[in-house]
């Protein structure tokens, strides 16, 4: 065997083995357990220990690395596709309401906040901008975990959650797409390009939903009546990813969305348990621990320099609180009780993968300074790293009862 394809196996035997353990140690202090295999990410990665290009145990690190983060991708994907398949879709429709209000919300008060705080720190407006959006940005996966684990992902705040993050990406994606297209191409050009953006996004929700609907669930049964070997969790895997390619290349919107329709539509089958079987096993016995660890592998938290850590700590303090702001007073719009919309705004405040993509594709089109980079990095990690905390307090005991108490008061 090649020495790289023997590093990449010690390297998911020490990432596997320490997501698990860290899972359980956070277990232990009552916290869910993707909060500690996030710290482990950080522990091996460039902020503490730098596992991958310190220690002589691998020879080829870049491409340890790129392959470590196409297997986490793949991990997001079907973490994504399960919270999907844990939902009835009449029960997400019920939420469109709230889901539209804290999902705009959501997006425009960290929009307006961070692009104010960006330039009040001396940031010129254009890199100002695309601060912001990654302060818009959403990613719901770590929510979703940390509410299927507190076993609340399908109560009416869970739903809302869901349904506001779809929201959020498809307007993320679209100011990102609008923001580009102006800075580079003027307002002539730019329009052509948002209209060429907006109508990809339309084309693969109506593709999507009727081929999700109508068949899905016919293709499902044919393909369980065929002598195939775990056929049906083959076909699976094959529509989660084709749909996940699609969102991006045809939606222009992130790959998670595609993987999350695939389970919304799937739930609606005879074979729902036999899919979470299947697919489970090898999500979160695999896949899953490699996403979360890698989010830490893959920023270096001291490339935060002492003169930019003021900046650094209030845009961190702007994206959580906006976050809170924006998606909660959507919910209370909605009707929410002033705990569930501070529940839903909790959970809106992670960035993870989705602000990361957005920071770094303003990086590579030179929108975005390195140092500004690794400032939104710092925020992006610490606002993953608190949210699971904070939702585990929000859905605690005595914030259920107080819930109930004010709901009958």
């Amino acid at each position: 065997m090649s020495q790289e394809f023997l590093d990449f196996l010690i390297a998911l035997v020490i990432v596997i083995f320490a997501a698990k353990m860290g899972g359980y140690i956070s277990t232990r202090f009552r916290q869910p357990s993707v909060l500690g295999e996030l710290l482990v990410g950080l522990i091996l990665g460039p902020t503490i220990l730098n596992i991958l290009f310190s220690w002589p145990l691998f020879h080829e690190p870049e491409l340890l690395k790129e392959a470590l983060t196409l297997m986490a991708e793949l991990g997001v994907i079907m973490l994504m596709f399960l919270a999907g398949l844990e939902l009835h879709l009449p029960e997400l429709l019920r939420s469109g309401k709230v889901s539209a209000f804290s999902g705009i919300l959501g997006v425009l008060v960290p929009l307006g906040t961070g692009y104010g705080t960006a330039v009040l720190f001396g940031v010129q407006s254009t890199e100002a901008l695309f601060i912001a959006l990654t302060l818009s940005a959403t990613s719901v996966s770590i929510s979703a975990q940390t509410l299927m684990e507190l076993g609340v992902l399908r109560t009416r705040v869970g739903l809302g959650l869901l349904g506001s993050a779809v929201f959020d990406d498809i307007l993320v994606i679209l100011l990102l797409s609008v923001s580009f297209v102006l800075v580079s191409g003027g307002v002539s050009e730019g329009l052509g390009g948002v209209a060429v953006t907006v109508l990809g996004m339309v084309a693969y929700l109506i593709a999507a939903i009727l081929v999700g609907l109508f068949l899905l669930p016919r293709l499902a049964i044919w393909v369980e009546r065929l002598p195939i070997s775990q056929g049906i969790v083959a076909f699976t895997l094959i529509v989660i990813l084709f749909f996940a390619w699609a969102a991006e290349v045809i939606g222009g919107m992130a790959a998670i969305t595609g993987a999350f329709l695939v389970g919304l539509f799937l739930a609606r089958t005879p074979f729902k348990e036999r899919i979470e079987r299947g697919v489970s096993t090898m999500a979160y016995g695999f896949f899953v621990p490699i996403f979360f660890v890698n989010i830490g592998l893959t920023v270096n938290m001291r490339a935060v320099g002492d003169n930019a850590i003021l900046f650094a700590v209030a845009i961190t303090i702007v994206a959580v609180v906006s976050k809170i702001i924006g998606s909660g007073l959507g919910g209370l719009l909605s009707g929410f009780k002033r705990r569930e919309a501070m529940q839903l705004g909790i959970g809106m405040v992670s960035r993870g993968e989705v602000g990361l993509i957005v920071a770094t594709f303003a990086l590579s089109e030179g929108l975005l300074s390195v140092g500004n980079y690794s400032i939104v990095v710092f925020m992006i990690i610490v606002a993953t790293l608190i949210t699971p905390p904070m939702l585990r307090a929000a859905f605690s005991e005595p914030a259920l009862k107080a819930t109930a108490e004010s709901g009958t008061a």
